[in-house]
């Protein structure tokens, strides 16, 4: 069975894309930490960061850099950009990449199960139209 990321991707799911290439996408996180926090997700569905090849990992980390970049150019001025892969939501590789004021913003258990839809729409239009001319 296709993971909930994989389904997204082919469109079966909505996503709010601010990134798609060959290899990897990057959409909004639908249960933000904080807000503007993005998922960059290869397109091969694999379960542990590890077992990526070094090229994937490679473009992974050159994606959440422009995303991160792109979240710092914004309104949402963030005082750093927090990156991390854990692993343990989906069983689909994903780097969660988010603009941070604190440590909190880091923490899964404050996620916003509810976020506005249209702020999430506004942060990706945002997001991509940064990353569009850079």
């Amino acid at each position: 069975m296709p993971s909930i990321f994989t389904r997204i991707i082919d469109g079966e799911i909505p996503g709010r894309f601010v990134w798609r290439d060959d290899t990897c996408v990057a959409f909004m996180d639908v249960r933000p930490l904080n807000r503007g926090h993005v998922l960059v997700v290869p397109r091969a569905e694999i379960d542990h960061w590890v077992d990526l090849d070094s090229e994937t990992v490679a473009h992974l980390m050159a994606v959440a850099h422009r995303v991160a970049s792109a979240q710092q150019a914004t309104g949402l001025a963030p005082h750093r950009v927090g990156l991390m892969i854990a692993g343990f939501e989906v069983p689909h590789v994903h780097v969660h990449v988010v603009p941070i004021s604190t440590m909190a913003h880091l923490e899964f258990a404050s996620a916003d199960t509810s976020p506005d839809p249209d702020d999430l729409d506004t942060v990706a239009a945002l997001l991509r139209t940064e990353m569009d001319g850079s």
